[in-house]
């Protein structure tokens, strides 16, 4: 709900924000021509937003001192925002850590306790943020085509978001995904695990952690908008892992 809020504020205030930009800009470069707002020319803009580029010109000035303003206080909305919604406590798993243990259900409402699987199989634990949704929908079938070369490096796929078991199922046999999805509603080993959220806190993180048979933490991957590449980290870490012949 907090993190509904924040957008909401950022949302309002970063409306009359681009309005003031945009008179700021024309006034800057001249014109009255609205492209002037999407044409990547910045220097002359940084130099009169804090300098003084028309010291006579009073519309120029009202406009400069309007966007100075409201992007102050958007900066301001921000820095907040990214203080109020730091949590100093939390501990994120690194790579070296030891994999924390914890029990979950799967898609089928099976209760999976990691237990069962450390020491046996690598682990490729991947933190997603929505069944179903485009970027989310290719990591997973990127983990199903590539199931048979994980299962030859002796790994098991284990998929984590926040939705229920129900839309677990239905998203697994949609796709017809073959490996383990838990359902961590409440967010509480996203917690444990310390991964971070995305665009204001309003987008869970895309995290994997690929993890050896003594139950540490080998390599980690951070990346929101790279979704299939998770896949291919994960494939290469493996292969490090795996015996020499």
């Amino acid at each position: 709900m907090a993190h509904k809020i924040w957008f909401l504020l950022f949302v309002a205030w970063g409306l009359p924000l681009t309005y003031y930009r945009s008179r700021f800009r024309k006034s800057v470069y001249q014109t009255d021509s609205w492209l002037i707002n999407i044409k990547p020319v910045f220097l002359k803009e940084l130099k009169a937003l804090f300098g003084t580029l028309y010291p006579t010109d009073k519309s120029f000035i009202k406009s400069r001192n309007f966007y100075r303003m409201y992007l102050s206080i958007y900066v301001l909305l921000f820095s907040c925002f990214t203080f109020f919604n730091s949590n100093p406590n939390m501990k994120k798993i690194e790579v070296g850590d030891l994999v924390p243990k914890f029990s979950l259900k799967d898609q089928n409402g099976n209760l999976f306790s990691l237990d069962s699987a450390v020491g046996k199989k690598n682990l490729v634990i991947y933190f997603y943020p929505k069944d179903d949704s485009p970027g989310c929908t290719k990591e997973a079938c990127s983990f199903r085509d590539q199931f048979e070369i994980f299962n030859e490096s002796d790994a098991m796929i284990i998929g984590i978001s926040g939705q229920s078991v129900e839309s677990h199922k239905n998203f697994a046999e949609k796709y017809r995904l073959s490996y383990t999805l838990l359902s961590d509603e409440g967010n509480k080993i996203r917690r444990l695990f310390g991964v971070s959220t995305s665009f204001f806190g309003l987008l869970p993180g895309r995290v994997t952690y690929v993890i050896n048979k003594e139950g540490k933490v080998v390599f980690m991957f951070n990346s929101q908008l790279q979704a299939t590449k998770h896949v291919d980290e994960a494939l290469e870490i493996l292969k490090k892992l795996r015996p020499n012949p």
